[in-house]
C-alpha cells in the first residue's frame, strides 16, 4: 500500500474504503457492467454527501450559517480532501465503464466498411462539356455579318491615329 493510498484511507470511513478500493485497477478490471454501475451510483451519491458536507463547513466558516454541531466548523480540509478522493474513484469507474462499452476493434471495421459501401461519392459531376467551346450560339450571332478584314483595319487605323496623337 504506498503514501497515497494511506492517506486516501484515513480520510475515508469503512464503506467509502471498500467502495474506493474496488475502483483501483486489479478489482475494478474483474467488476462487471453492472457492478461498475452500481459503484459508480454508490460512489457519486458519498461525492454529493461530502460535497454537501463542505459547503455547510465553509458556510458555517464564514458566520453565513449556524453550526450544525455544537460548535461551527473551524476547517473543511478533510472534507475536501474526502471529496476529491471519491471524485477520482468516480472518474476511475467511469474510465472503466467507457473501456467495456467501446466496442472491439473488428466491430468498428465492419462498420467502417459497411458506410463506405453504402456512401455516394462526393465529387460532383462534369457538368456540360465544352464540345463548341466559347463559340456563340445562332441567337446570339450578330445580325449584321462583317468581314473580319474590316475590323482588323478599323482596329490598326485607331492605333495609328493614337501613336500621332501621342507624339
Amino acid at each position: 500500500m504506498n503514501a497515497s493510498t494511506r492517506d486516501d484511507d484515513r480520510l475515508l470511513n469503512m464503506a467509502e474504503r471498500e467502495m474506493v478500493a474496488q475502483t483501483r485497477p486489479p478489482i475494478a478490471d474483474a467488476l462487471t457492467k453492472e457492478e461498475l454501475q452500481a459503484l459508480g451510483k454508490r460512489l457519486r451519491e458519498a461525492r454529493d454527501r461530502s460535497r454537501r458536507i463542505a459547503s455547510q463547513q465553509q458556510r458555517e466558516m464564514r458566520g453565513k450559517s449556524g453550526p450544525r454541531g455544537a460548535a461551527p466548523a473551524r476547517d473543511n480540509t478533510g472534507s475536501e480532501a474526502k471529496t476529491a478522493v471519491l471524485v477520482e474513484a468516480l472518474k476511475r469507474v467511469t474510465a472503466a465503464l467507457r473501456k467495456l462499452n467501446r466496442p472491439a476493434p473488428a466491430q468498428v471495421l465492419r462498420k467502417a466498411l459497411e458506410a463506405k459501401q453504402a456512401a455516394v461519392p462526393q465529387h460532383p459531376s462534369a457538368g456540360p462539356t465544352a464540345s463548341k467551346g466559347m463559340r456563340a450560339t445562332v441567337s446570339k450571332q450578330r445580325s449584321v455579318r462583317l468581314d473580319p478584314r474590316e475590323i482588323g483595319r478599323v482596329s490598326k487605323a485607331n492605333k495609328v491615329a493614337q501613336a500621332k496623337r501621342d507624339r
